[in-house]
């Protein structure tokens, strides 16, 4: 038996590679196995129907949602997941490396030299790639409030803070806290002012890049959960890009300054926090071009 690569088969069948790869991945290519990381396809497979007889997916959502399903290796979900929790925990004060990061979500271990590593660091790694995993299958349905204690319940569970009785996993906070020199809502208005945020941000169905941008600020402003409230408001901000069919953006490292400078400032200017996530969002462009997933 001949068997032909992914590039030889696209080719012959006139498909992407990508989309060869999705099919091997979903059992669609009967005989098809990997060799490593690579796929061999028998010569004389059946170019099958298009997945359950559909269109192949064309937005950024459906192809984060079959790649997700598949756990497809080295596409855009895999680079989402990486990159998405490697900057949104990088900023908020993990130690580990973008490499320990991409490790852990690849391997489900961790690899460390010359140094120590937060347990705590690992923890929300891991949870935070089932928080995208949530993100992706609820990016169609309203934000609501079960939704965001999931979300947070998901990230610290396991934590160090998941054990102190004063510290709400999955709940809203219990004591005052800060962001910044900021004051926040108190924890007996934290209910009530969710709600009103929610109400108001959901009456609407048709959304633009501010209405995410407001509704980010408003949140961090309420600053609901003890701690996690950061990398919660910025897994929604990506869901409701996800939603609306908007490219989504990461926050990095070298954005940070002026992202916290643009939550501050939003009241009285607003170009700092748009131009800033306008930035990453060019960023992101770049991650779609290269996958190939129009915007």
């Amino acid at each position: 038996m001949k068997y032909l690569s992914v590039t030889e088969t696209a080719k012959k069948w006139d498909l992407s590679e990508r989309s060869v790869r999705n099919y091997c991945a979903l059992g669609k290519i009967e005989g098809a196995f990997l060799t490593g990381k690579t796929w061999n396809i028998p010569e004389d497979a059946q170019k099958p129907d298009r997945i359950n007889k559909r269109s192949a997916p064309t937005t950024l959502l459906e192809v984060l949602t079959e790649e997700k399903n598949a756990r497809l290796s080295g596409g855009i979900y895999h680079k989402v997941q990486i990159e998405l929790t490697y900057n949104s925990n990088h900023i908020e004060g993990s130690r580990l490396t973008h490499d320990q990061t991409r490790y852990i979500f690849e391997t489900n271990t961790i690899g460390i030299e010359g140094g120590t590593v937060r347990v705590d660091d690992i923890v929300e790694t891991a949870n935070h790639f089932k928080c995208i995993d949530l993100v992706i299958e609820n990016a169609k349905k309203p934000i609501t409030e079960a939704f965001i204690k999931e979300l947070h319940r998901t990230l610290k569970n396991g934590t160090t803070d998941a054990r102190k009785s004063w510290f709400a996993v999955g709940d809203y906070k219990k004591l005052p806290n800060t962001v910044g020199d900021m004051a926040t809502a108190s924890p007996e208005e934290v209910g009530d002012r969710m709600k009103e945020l929610l109400f108001q941000y959901n009456r609407d169905k048709d959304k633009s890049f501010d209405d995410l941008l407001d509704f980010h600020y408003r949140f961090e402003c309420i600053h609901p959960f003890q701690d996690g409230n950061g990398r919660i408001g910025r897994l929604l901000l990506f869901k409701e890009c996800l939603k609306h069919n908007i490219v989504p953006f990461i926050i990095d490292e070298g954005l940070k300054l002026f992202y916290y400078r643009g939550l501050k400032e939003w009241r009285r200017e607003r170009g700092y926090l748009r131009d800033t996530c306008l930035s990453a969002q060019d960023k992101f462009k770049v991650i779609l071009n290269y996958f190939k997933i129009e915007y």
